[in-house]
């Protein structure tokens, strides 16, 4: 499946071909992932990406995720996905991560809107919430042009690099409210 954004940005859901893609990009930019993102350290060779993409193609219609790998005029960029989705009580987290070269075009607000669009209007989703570590200003950015409420911290939400916790910002968009924005 692959959704457009617009005529320069396009999400692909992700499948085993894109894994020499974001394992070259993990590999290159070690050192300004790893801040926010735990999983960098663990990621050491492309069968780790493999092992990670085919995890989540084998995981069953019931209980699967969406991630996209988000391509920006034909270029690898980064991913975007829903993680922790609750079917039964119509409610999931956005994640994403972005490749330094591709920083502050509008790439994941853009991305982020579509995937919304595609949550709510297509998965009936209710409920969309994103966390951001209350010091990744950056990432803080993406809800807060979107029109996501800022719903408080959850205190040491996520363990980062060398076993430090951070706090996390919470936001959310109801459907009604994603409605009543567009």
């Amino acid at each position: 499946m692959t959704l457009t954004v617009n005529a320069a940005i396009s999400l692909k859901e992700i499948d085993l071909s894109d894994a020499n893609d974001i394992f070259r990009t993990i590999d290159s930019q070690r050192e300004y992932l790893r801040k926010w993102l735990p999983f960098i350290d663990n990621t050491k060779e492309v069968t780790d990406t493999r092992r990670f993409i085919k995890a989540m193609m084998d995981t069953p219609e019931k209980t699967k995720e969406f991630t996209f790998v988000i391509h920006f005029e034909g270029e690898f960029a980064g991913l975007i996905g829903t993680k922790d989705t609750d079917k039964a009580n119509k409610r999931t987290e956005i994640g994403y991560w972005l490749s330094e070269k591709f920083q502050k075009k509008g790439i994941i607000t853009q991305s982020a809107r579509r995937l919304m669009q595609f949550l709510f209007d297509e998965l009936e989703m209710n409920r969309i919430q994103i966390k951001c570590a209350t010091e990744n200003f950056s990432s803080k950015k993406i809800p807060q042009r979107l029109g996501f409420c800022h719903e408080g911290i959850e205190r040491d939400g996520e363990l980062l690099i060398n076993d430090k916790f951070t706090d996390l910002d919470l936001f959310s968009m109801l459907k009604r409210d994603f409605n009543n924005y567009k």
